[in-house]
């Protein structure tokens, strides 16, 4: 069990009780650093590929968060994690207005745009080409179950459209993608608008084919958000926010090509076990909601193009 006073102590915050982590999924801890608010959160093993890469986009002009200087090192390992103190963001939470979707998709854009044409910041190489059925069929019968006890009917298609990504990886790993560094976690809760986005998680940086960032911000954009739409975007959003997105980056012809094989790919790596894993999801209105909405998106998505 993670002991946030001890985390805390290793960047000489002193915390007379347990801290209560900010964050249901994982240690998110809120603090004072020379009268100023900080969060201590979690980052992954290649800490300083990571701040060297968010250190970069921070000189680009890229509002995004980069370690606090301390008196002590930061990132600091406690047991076999990293973690990293920020300053706290101070702003509002997105809630689907045009502008914000717009606004966002010209961060992500930027973000995309100032990427080294390799990974030169050695950060974590996307490698997720191994589904295989059996993979698919537990997480199908998962997933009929928590939402049979919800009172929810699954499409059949949903499955057979599993199926299919899992025959076309092998023609995506092959198919020599254009890849990009991105902070890859690019969704609503991630984002503080004062007014302009500010990216406060960039932890999950990876080195990825630029068609499946887009595709998990189509897919996740909207989770675990309270104020967000319960759906994923309308087809009027998304081609709101390539407009923002192409402002700066331009998609090639191949990744066109790839764009609906690539749609299914992130929704078997990315969303497959989201609705698999947590039961509890598929009692929550909005989560459920959502869930039926990407879906519908999954299995019938050819209106979500890369105009």
């Amino acid at each position: 069990m993670t002991n946030g006073k001890e985390i805390l102590a290793l960047f000489g915050f002193e915390a007379k009780e347990e801290p209560i982590s900010i964050y249901p999924y994982s240690p998110v801890y809120r603090a004072k650093y020379r009268e100023k608010d900080v969060i201590v959160k979690r980052t992954q093993t290649r800490a300083e590929h990571v701040m060297s890469y968010t250190n970069m986009l921070k000189d680009k002009g890229i509002n995004v968060v980069t370690p606090v200087k301390l008196q002590v090192d930061n990132p600091q390992k406690y047991e076999d994690t990293n973690f990293v103190v920020y300053p706290f963001i101070d702003g509002n939470k997105y809630s689907g207005k045009e502008k914000e979707i717009y606004e966002a998709g010209k961060m992500l854009g930027q973000i995309h745009s100032v990427s080294p044409t390799s990974n030169i910041y050695d950060l974590i190489d996307y490698d997720v080409y191994d589904f295989n059925k059996q993979e698919v069929e537990e997480s199908m019968e998962a997933i009929m179950q928590h939402a049979g006890k919800a009172g929810i009917e699954i499409d059949p298609a949903l499955k057979i459209k599993l199926l299919e990504s899992v025959a076309a990886q092998q023609e995506l790993y092959e198919a020599g993608l254009p890849h990009v560094a991105t902070p890859h976690d690019f969704k609503a809760n991630n984002l503080v608008l004062i007014p302009e986005p500010y990216l406060i998680d960039p932890d999950n940086a990876t080195w990825i084919p630029r068609v499946f960032d887009l595709a998990l911000v189509l897919m996740l954009f909207h989770n675990e958000h309270e104020w967000a739409p319960d759906r994923v975007f309308t087809i009027d959003e998304w081609e709101l926010f390539l407009s923002g997105y192409k402002e700066y980056s331009v998609l090639t012809d191949q990744e066109k090509l790839f764009w609906e094989k690539a749609k299914q790919h992130v929704f078997l790596d990315e969303v497959m076990w989201l609705m698999a894993e947590y039961e509890e999801d598929w009692q929550n209105p909005s989560q459920q909601k959502l869930f039926n909405s990407l879906i519908r998106v999954v299995i019938d998505s050819a209106d979500y193009r890369l105009i």
